[in-house]
């Protein structure tokens, strides 16, 4: 039996799963969906940092558009450190288009304005 602790929500549910993918211990549905991903396919949103050429930031905030799983992390952190960038661009601005074939695209997360 595997043991977790959900992070869906602040409730943190302790939830148990057996051989046979029932889940107890959750508070709601969601649960069952988290603990049976978590084992069989782990995904993570990453939140990252590009740096700026010129704008009137040193570093612009991006994330990706979707988890990704949890073994390609490292290797998407890398793409992201080969990337800079110049302003102005808009939040939400596609600063890596399918980053690693994933049909994930990391996006800025604030505004760039021009210095």
């Amino acid at each position: 039996m595997d043991k977790m602790i959900c992070i869906v929500c602040p409730r943190g549910c302790h939830l148990e799963i057996d051989e046979n993918n029932n889940v107890t211990g959750n508070f709601c549905p969601r649960g069952v969906k988290y603990a049976i991903n978590e084992l069989s396919h782990p995904e993570r949103m990453i939140t990252s940092t590009v740096k700026v050429l010129s704008g009137d930031l040193k570093r612009l905030s991006v994330a990706t558009s979707k988890p990704i799983p949890k073994e390609k992390i490292f290797d998407v952190m890398n793409e992201i450190k080969k990337v800079e960038v110049r302003g102005p661009l808009p939040i939400n601005s596609v600063i890596i288009e399918n980053v690693l074939g994933l049909n994930v695209d990391i996006i800025s997360t604030r505004v760039l304005k021009e210095k």
